[in-house]
């Protein structure tokens, strides 16, 4: 595979995930200073800017990279063939520092100190088993999508989704380590503390594992080209018999 490609995909990906992070946080901040002692618009504020956000940054780096900014997303697409494992192994750092390029950027924005350690204890039994069930919901979607030839409509129903667990579930719906990385460099509203974040880490690690699972028995016959779609259809992605093309 030529490197420029991969290069132009994780400026992608690496781009994404700090808009995302930026989003989440910025839009947390936006809200406390808008709604202070109101917790549920807080929240409700935070919900609908990620919710409409990350639509939107898929729409934007999608066509590139297919939009992952999740290493959870990246690493079962390469289980199901649609990216190899070594490109999702590269996909990772590229999340992950854009996570928290994007923290630093909505600090910034915000008047606060650029790298800020969050003092937001979130971990217990409730968020860990929170965080199974947003992760393994959230790739459902995504892998039912790609399976049934709508991966289009992926940013859509992404955000829909999103927005929606940050209420169904008490630990808000982070269902990405990268994210949650980059959330430990905000104290405010959105931000973890790093003592909380392992644990959330490890809940979307088991969420990951089960999704993938419950993927392979509802949709035993995905195929690598179906997963390469992953999150949306892309430049570069893999045909059934393991190829990578360039989309034109």
């Amino acid at each position: 595979m030529n490197e420029t490609r991969l290069w132009r995909r994780l400026l992608a990906e690496f781009l994404g995930s700090a808009f995302l992070a930026a989003v989440v946080i910025g839009s947390g901040i936006a809200a406390q200073q808008l709604s202070p002692g109101n917790t549920g618009l807080q929240l409700l504020e935070n919900a609908a800017a990620t919710a409409a956000g990350l639509y939107t940054i898929i729409l934007m780096f999608g066509p590139v990279s297919g939009g992952h900014f999740n290493p959870v997303v990246s690493f079962v697409d390469a289980a199901f063939g649609g990216l190899s494992w070594r490109d999702a192994t590269a996909y990772l750092p590229a999340q992950v520092a854009g996570c928290v390029f994007g923290a630093v950027v909505a600090n910034v924005m915000f008047s606060k100190a650029a790298i800020e350690i969050s003092t937001k204890h979130r971990a217990s039994p409730a968020h860990f088993f929170s965080e199974i069930v947003a992760t393994l919901g959230l790739l459902l979607v995504i892998f039912a999508l790609a399976r049934s030839g709508r991966s289009r409509s992926a940013p859509a129903a992404v955000g829909a989704y999103i927005g929606a667990a940050y209420f169904f579930t008490s630990s808000t719906s982070f269902a990405n380590p990268a994210i949650t990385v980059g959330r430990m460099f905000s104290n405010t509203f959105a931000g973890i503390a790093p003592s909380s974040a392992p644990s959330f880490i490890g809940a979307q690690i088991v969420g990951a594992v089960v999704a993938l699972a419950v993927i392979a028995v509802l949709y035993p016959n995905m195929t690598p080209s179906q997963a390469s779609d992953i999150v949306v259809p892309h430049e570069y992605r893999v045909e059934d018999d393991g190829d990578r093309s360039a989309e034109e």
